[in-house]
């Protein structure tokens, strides 16, 4: 069962988004693309943050789900659930306070997470991280 923090405690806050941006780093290194961070405090009682990643094949999206997984095994992070790793097609990791959502670029048009949850703030990257999505960005036609 999960244990349901208070959704305005600050630290509790700052510490899922210090997560997000550690689970972010593993999947950068990948070569994920088009991070989005959705702050959801306040908004529902799932999750204080929604991070959505594209990676351009079935390959890439295990790969990056993957190396996410490795590093939450290494830093010791509660995870409540994996689904869809080995499909390929959007895999979901759920840590609690973070949910990793990981898609195909067409499958995640699809769904529309973005659009869905339109009201939720988007969190701005540090530039350090910034840096980093910047490095980890394909090549225009290397998903085509």
């Amino acid at each position: 069962m999960r244990f349901m923090k208070h959704p305005f405690d600050p630290v509790a806050v700052e510490a899922a988004k210090l997560k997000s941006l550690q689970l972010l780093r593993a999947a950068l290194t990948k070569k994920a693309f088009n991070p989005v961070l959705i702050r959801l405090v306040g908004l529902t009682s799932i999750a204080d943050f929604f991070l959505i990643l594209s990676g351009g094949s079935g390959k890439q999206v295990k790969a990056i789900a993957e190396a996410i997984l490795e590093v939450g095994r290494k830093s010791r992070l509660e995870r409540f659930s994996a689904e869809g790793v080995h499909q390929g097609n959007w895999a979901l990791l759920d840590y609690g306070d973070v949910i990793v959502h990981i898609f195909q670029p067409s499958v995640r048009d699809f769904y529309d997470l973005e659009g869905l949850w339109a009201e939720a703030p988007r969190e701005v990257f540090p530039a350090d991280v910034l840096q980093e999505i910047e490095m980890a960005k394909p090549e225009e036609d290397e998903w085509d």
